[in-house]
């Protein structure tokens, strides 16, 4: 059998039924059904692999990340978030855009999905900016911006699936590597709202007051202490990230019925079950992709898409930058689960290889990952933020053009300078990298 016709039979028909909108996890087992038959393999490989697939202690944590997300943002935390981030920076040119990106800094380290921060955050950010005279669409576009931070701050579940795809990786030093990360993009983003806000004589909030952000503060220990069970238990060496995963879901099961109280029993088994449509979503995505990802090294595809970049360019920052093009491109037709698990075994090899850590590396593709959920035609933030807001999806994609272009700066700085991602792992003992 020709190996270039298998992998055009597996690339090709994949390619295909992404742009004919089929469910991702459809597309990924029928290509790679049909590589098989073309094959001539036992299709019991495919049961064997999806098994395997899923067979990961790592993968443990996933689920609890997952319901741990749910929970805390069912639970009455958004609002108390929203005023901790309205002490911050609420007194600023552009407020409430302000406290809008940093509300999502904060509430990304509980939820760790830039959906789940769209969903929670965006119904209460959007009407209340819009109430106080800004621009709708420019509402929306800080609400889906400012959700990608969820996603480098930890506890991030795609983390997660990231580290077990690559094999070896450090959960804990992923999750200290987001955090700088995060505040750069956060940042970048407040640069762009402080110059719309000032060009269009958007209102600052009340003045800054410690008194009052200390008693925010307070108000929010709870919730903040979420993530100090995870990132400390697990970069202390006291937990692994399962583990901490599932105490991080008892303490937030307590937070949200017995102190915050956002949540009753009956609310709970609800948001069981909204876990459960999650994560079904999530494991059929893991499993099929192990197959296709198992047929790309058995077809050698990761050495020749290295030696088809490597023919562009020995300058590696011409093939940093191809990486980051080809990751936003597969952003705009792909869901973040997929790209992480099928462009993870091809494109990590070539990043390793111009000198770029693998920490580093996850945290570039993250943000790929995550702008390409605010870009049409399967943005699925960009959708959710245009249903709250009840605005056509292309008006909230021409206000969304300058965010475009600060999240791209920040990936940029993220890319070519290693200590923004690296140096906080460096201070707690991670060895890989360069210094």
């Amino acid at each position: 059998m020709s190996q270039s016709a298998a992998i055009a039979i597996l690339l090709i028909s994949f390619l295909v039924m992404i742009f004919l909108r089929f469910p991702i996890a459809y597309a990924v087992a029928l290509s790679s059904i049909m590589t098989l038959i073309y094959q001539g393999t036992n299709l019991s490989i495919l049961c064997q692999r999806m098994v395997k697939g899923i067979s990961s202690f790592s993968l443990m944590a996933v689920p609890f990340f997952i319901t741990m997300g749910v929970l805390m943002g069912s639970g009455g935390i958004s609002e108390k978030l929203l005023d901790l981030a309205d002490a911050c920076v609420g007194w600023m040119t552009g407020g409430l855009a302000m406290v809008n990106i940093v509300a999502s800094y904060f509430f990304g380290g509980i939820s760790g999905s830039a959906s789940a921060d769209t969903a929670s955050l965006g119904s209460l950010e959007i009407p209340m900016m819009v109430d106080r005279g800004y621009d709708v669409d420019f509402s929306t576009a800080v609400t889906i911006s400012s959700s990608v931070e969820g996603m480098l701050v930890p506890p991030s579940h795609n983390m997660v699936i990231y580290a077990t795809t690559a094999g070896g990786i450090s959960v804990g030093s992923l999750f200290l590597a987001g955090y700088l990360p995060g505040a750069v993009l956060a940042i970048s983003l407040m640069i762009g709202s402080y110059f719309i806000s000032k060009k269009r004589h958007y209102p600052k909030g009340d003045k800054f007051s410690i008194k009052r952000l200390g008693r925010e503060l307070v108000r929010s220990i709870w919730a903040l202490s979420a993530l100090l069970i995870v990132v400390i238990g697990v970069v202390a060496g006291l937990f692994t990230a399962t583990e901490s995963a599932a105490i991080a879901v008892i303490y937030s099961l307590i937070v949200s019925v017995y102190v915050y109280k956002g949540l009753t029993w009956k609310g709970v088994w609800k948001a069981l079950d909204q876990c459960v449509d999650t994560l079904s979503i999530v494991l059929i995505l893991i499993s099929t992709s192990s197959v296709f990802g198992y047929l790309l090294t058995q077809l050698h595809v990761p050495e020749l898409a290295a030696r088809a970049i490597e023919g562009v360019s020995d300058n590696p920052y011409i093939i940093a930058l191809l990486l980051n093009l080809i990751l936003l491109l597969l952003g705009c037709i792909m869901d973040m689960a997929p790209i992480i698990l099928i462009s993870t075994p091809i494109l990590l090899p070539i990043a390793t290889a111009i000198g770029i850590d693998p920490i580093q590396y996850g945290i570039i593709l993250v943000l790929n990952c995550g702008i390409g959920l605010l870009t049409p035609p399967v943005g699925s933030v960009l959708f959710i933020g245009s249903a709250i807001a009840k605005r056509p999806m292309e008006k909230v994609v021409k206000a969304e053009l300058p965010f475009y272009v600060m999240m791209i700066i920040a990936l940029l700085l993220i890319t070519f300078i290693p200590a923004i991602s690296l140096c906080l792992p460096w201070a707690f003992g991670y060895t890989g990298g360069l210094r």
